[in-house]
């Protein structure tokens, strides 16, 4: 029964809790909304740019270079260059209608352009068509089968590309390199720089779940998670089997090979969204918050040196470094700050919402994270709150400058 005592005890804790509530609402609303750097975001209608109080998007149909230096967007003006800093055009050409930017090379000169929309997979189709286009370069290629485009080789004569099969009904890929001078479609090479033996392709059957350069844009890390059935091409070669749910996917973007960085249990048991990548110089690491594992490993041997460990929790993953010796690991909305060295968590932080996507500023002083319809930042000394901005339809977080 509640009595009189009771009712008044629980209605106090109740209007205590909204006042505390309140409290937090007009805290955060006190933050400043000015964005202090240039910040790139996705979002479902397309690439977003903010600077100071303004948030200007770019277009609908356009591709951020993932330097986060240069933009491509295409319009009834053409295909338009800018630079995605200060948003000033660079370079203008006619293209004609139906096509849209989808992959900008790390020289940012050249854009490669589809006229269907990103999706994983892809609708089936017998045919592809796309378009390399850049300042003094215009070529269409009518590929057979399902293709997509990944990424540029460093001297943008080549293109790597996701060939998906079956083409009528697609369900796993594997990734070629399209030769630009000649419009073929060719093999990558081993690790050892020889060509795969014909059979030996490896045949992606999972999700990439996300995709970073290393700093000097020579190689491509992408991490694949939920891999049935697939086998690598030393698998193939050697008349093995390897049953690992992921890995992350090395391609040299200058000497045109591919070598799979194999994660151990229980990387990709859990979602998909669950896994994150980072990588700073020669330093690797992945995180899985289903299991709160972080498999760290070194770039030039491209072996796992060691695992750290956070608390499960499940939540969407976020992963990113910071040069001054900290690693921030976003679960959901926990935010876990690691020493690189000894692998200890020395914070850990509470976001507003879940994390969709982590970067830091240039003087590493603010560390930004996507959110609901938002962009926030926080101190990276204490982790406080120092500025939110609104973002209708937010997806990620992409670039600061």
């Amino acid at each position: 029964m509640t009595t009189r005592r009771s009712f008044l005890r629980l209605s106090g804790g109740v209007l205590a809790a909204s006042a505390l509530a309140g409290c937090r609402e007009r805290a955060a609303a006190t933050v400043p909304a000015s964005v202090p750097d240039v910040l790139l975001a996705g979002s479902r209608a397309g690439i977003v740019r903010l600077s100071g109080s303004e948030v200007r998007p770019i277009g609908a149909r356009s591709a951020l270079s993932r330097a986060g230096n240069t933009a491509y967007v295409a319009g009834d003006d053409g295909l338009v260059r800018l630079d995605a800093v200060t948003g000033a055009p660079i370079h203008r050409q006619d293209i004609g209608g139906g096509w849209a930017p989808r992959v900008v090379a790390e020289s940012s000169d050249l854009c490669v352009l589809t006229t269907s929309g990103p999706a994983e997979p892809p609708a089936g189709r017998a045919t592809s068509a796309l378009m390399v286009a850049g300042p003094d370069r215009q070529q269409t290629f009518t590929l057979p089968g399902c293709v997509e485009p990944d990424a540029f080789t460093s001297d943008g004569t080549g293109l790597f590309v996701l060939d998906w099969l079956p083409a009528d009904r697609p369900d796993h890929y594997r990734v070629r390199l399209l030769d630009l001078t000649d419009g073929r479609l060719h093999p990558l090479l081993t690790r050892d720089k020889t060509p795969v033996p014909p059979g030996a392709e490896e045949q992606m059957r999972g999700r990439g779940r996300q995709a970073v350069y290393s700093a000097d844009r020579q190689t491509l890390y992408t991490l694949y998670t939920h891999q049935p059935e697939h086998q690598h091409t030393r698998d193939l070669v050697g008349g093995t089997r390897s049953h690992v749910h992921a890995f992350v996917h090395v391609l040299h973007l200058t000497e045109r090979w591919a070598y799979c960085l194999d994660l151990p249990d229980p990387f990709g048991h859990g979602p998909a969204e669950g896994h994150a990548l980072a990588v700073d110089g020669t330093d690797l690491a992945v995180l899985d918050t289903a299991s709160g594992t972080i498999a760290r490993a070194d770039t030039g041997s491209l072996t796992i040196g060691r695992t750290a460990r956070i608390p499960a929790g499940g939540g969407g993953a976020s992963l990113e470094f910071s040069p001054g010796g900290r690693l921030f690991a976003a679960d959901g909305a926990t935010v876990h700050v690691l020493d690189r060295g000894s692998d200890r968590t020395v914070a850990t932080w509470n976001l507003p919402g879940a994390a969709r996507g982590l970067r830091l500023s240039a003087d590493r002083t603010r560390l930004y994270a996507g959110g609901e319809n938002e962009v926030i930042w926080l101190d990276t000394t204490a982790g406080d709150l120092r500025g939110r901005a609104r973002v209708d339809g937010l997806t990620t977080v992409l670039s600061v400058r």
